[in-house]
């Protein structure tokens, strides 16, 4: 086959598969599929599923169909379809037409939703991220390599949710307490062994009720506490 036999073979099987139209499949999925803990062969149920309603207006396809577009064994898409029905990705609605035929088609509300949720989370933690980042650095020599965000992620030992990360948030832009202070409430907390969100919130509350505003007045403070509690 010569050069311009073999361009015009190319140039046709384009031409053939645009034809056949594309699939629009949301990018969250193909970017994030790992992160919400779908395997290769569930993703690809999804994107099959997606393909089969935009281009074939086939909202229901059978096992079979779905085997052999994907060359998967039965067994491994009927476990794939219980698994992502489990997990919320997707439901099975029956629908009755004019004429009161009842059939079945697949809904994906759930796998837009999940993404929905994953993208927010993402935008908020990297917001929340980007104003702490800005923060006033602390004191000492060693603390001036952290802010906030880092320094609670190291007491909790985990990543901070978004909504941590708002709490955080809250307490700098709406409550006003000063970044020293939060931290000797965090120390606090840990001292007590309640590291948890709720309990650092009623010390900046008791402190700030006891007109408690800086560091040094939070430490004589809880020393006047420690003795009368003796």
């Amino acid at each position: 086959m010569g050069m311009g036999e073999g361009w015009k073979v190319w140039a046709n099987g384009i031409a053939y598969g645009l034809e056949k139209g594309s699939a629009s499949i949301p990018y969250a999925l193909l970017a994030h599929y790992r992160k919400l803990k779908l395997s290769d062969t569930e993703v690809m149920l999804l994107i099959q599923l997606l393909a089969f309603k935009q281009l074939e207006q086939i909202d229901f396809p059978s096992m079979e169909d779905i085997e052999r577009r994907m060359g998967a064994a039965p067994s491994v898409v009927a476990s794939g379809i219980r698994k992502l029905m489990k997990d919320g990705w997707l439901a099975i609605d029956e629908v009755t037409d004019h004429s009161g035929l009842r059939s079945e088609r697949y809904n994906l509300t759930g796998m837009y939703h999940k993404l929905s949720v994953c993208l927010a989370e993402d935008a908020a933690a990297e917001r929340q991220k980007e104003r702490f980042s800005k923060a006033e650095e602390p004191a000492s020599s060693e603390d001036q390599q952290r802010n906030l965000f880092v320094v609670f992620e190291k007491e909790f030992a985990r990543p901070l949710s978004p909504m941590e990360c708002e709490t955080i948030s809250g307490w700098l832009d709406q409550d006003g307490y000063p970044d020293e202070l939060i931290r000797l409430a965090l120390k606090e907390a840990v001292f007590a062994g309640k590291v948890h969100f709720r309990y650092i919130d009623r010390i900046l509350l008791e402190w700030s009720r006891n007109r408690v505003k800086t560091a040094q007045d939070a430490k004589a403070y809880t020393q006047r506490f420690r003795g009368n509690s003796k």
